[in-house]
């Protein structure tokens, strides 16, 4: 049997970064068929290697979950034979994605945007940054958590009076490297039309900022800057959770007056609210929440949860359970839709992660390759870089290279 076509075939990736962002754009880009070389310090690794617990087996769950679909080779490119190997990756490669915070550290070892195109003038040079690399913020050293307190929403986040609250998980690096995922496509496929390649600089923080989306326009519209809603939508009611009568919780969007009447009949309330001069329109509901709410609890709080689901999707009205994480990875839409990818690695064994969240027709994902020990695939790299064994030998022995065992 044939294996499926890949979407990205022959597309050869060199990866040094770390963290989220970048290894979050780079296994994407691996899932899609690309060739990835993931480049470590030998003897660190990427930084969440250490993110932990958990970790299985020496390995971090943080690092498995964002680093499939990789060859990772461990080098020291502080060294001039280990940056000359880099270099040589480098101008031999498609893509090049790099994360150091500072300019000169890209001049100082040649991996600036300018030095590598010019070595290579078919490279995507993709520069994943904190503040970016212009601006006079563009030598700060970047965090999501800086990035999410700056780009607006952590401020939004959370009820009314609360303090900032941060995403639970790192919504802005994520954000990132979907971002530099999309620039990759649209930059090959520009090199296609133009024969030549470009540089690409993405931030955290104008990755975070936006998702402001319309809540920017509110502000451009008004001059108000928007406030904490909590779990209501600004502009929508009802949309938000409501406690059932068991104690768990659903969320209803009805989105359209059509959907609030038809909410309305479902839950078994009369023309009296349906009508009301306060509810009648979705412009008034919003206004009159406070007074909305506690009335629609009290019908809500009258069936358990997974009536209240059943009786409102059979009405087409949207809605659901809200789950916990264990409950939302192993619903059976999520398992049908085949969302969890699980692979074995050498050293920790059968392991899922989350697949990529599209099917495609005719090229879909390849799953391949387990999420490389550090010094993994060094050799086999130089091998195909042309080194011999002596040669490979030599390059360990000074500390330029290194496998999974030193």
């Amino acid at each position: 049997m044939q294996p499926d076509p890949l979407i990205l075939p022959g597309i050869k990736v060199v990866d040094l970064t770390q963290a989220l962002a970048g290894p979050t754009c780079s296994m994407y880009l691996g899932d899609m068929g690309a060739e990835v070389i993931k480049i470590e310090q030998p003897g660190i690794g990427d930084v969440c290697r250490g993110w932990g617990p958990p970790f299985v087996e020496g390995e971090s769950a943080y690092f498995l979950s964002t680093n499939r679909n990789k060859r990772g080779i461990a080098l020291d490119y502080t060294k001039p034979e280990g940056l000359r190997i880099f270099h040589r990756l480098i101008d031999q490669a498609d893509v090049f994605l790099v994360n150091l915070p500072r300019q000169a550290s890209l001049d100082k070892y040649g991996l600036s945007a300018e030095a590598c195109l010019a070595r290579n003038p078919r490279l995507i040079h993709v520069s994943i940054t904190g503040f970016g690399r212009s601006g006079p913020y563009a030598d700060r050293s970047g965090f999501d958590i800086i990035a999410q307190a700056m780009g607006g929403l952590m401020e939004l986040t959370g009820e009314p009076g609360d303090p900032p609250m941060r995403f639970p998980m790192a919504m802005a690096d994520f954000s990132a490297g979907l971002y530099a995922l999309i620039s990759v496509l649209a930059a090959l496929l520009a090199r296609q039309h133009t024969g030549v390649g470009q540089a690409i600089d993405v931030s955290l923080v104008e990755s975070q900022l936006n998702w402001l989306s319309y809540l920017a326009g509110s502000y451009f519209t008004t001059g108000v800057a928007p406030q904490k809603t909590g779990n209501q939508h600004p502009t929508i009611t009802p949309y938000q959770p409501f406690k059932a009568g068991d104690g768990k919780w659903i969320v209803v969007a009805a989105g359209s007056e059509r959907l609030w009447r038809k909410f309305c009949e479902v839950i078994g309330a009369d023309e009296g609210l349906v009508n009301h001069p306060l509810f009648a329109t979705n412009a008034l509901r919003n206004v009159n929440r406070d007074q909305l709410t506690p009335i629609l609890d009290g019908y809500l709080a009258m069936r358990p949860a997974r009536a209240w689901v059943e009786l409102l999707n059979a009405a087409d009205i949207p809605s659901g359970p809200l789950y916990a994480v264990d409950e939302a990875l192993n619903d059976p839409h999520i398992q049908a839709r085949r969302m969890i990818v699980q692979m074995d690695h050498p050293s920790v064994g059968p392991f899922k992660s989350l697949a990529f969240p599209a099917l495609f027709s005719a090229t879909p994902m390849s799953y391949r390759i387990a999420p490389p020990r550090l010094g993994e695939h060094t050799d086999q790299v130089l091998a195909e870089l042309g080194y011999d064994a002596e040669g490979i030998a030599r390059l360990h022995a000074e500390g330029v290279a290194a496998g999974v065992n030193g």
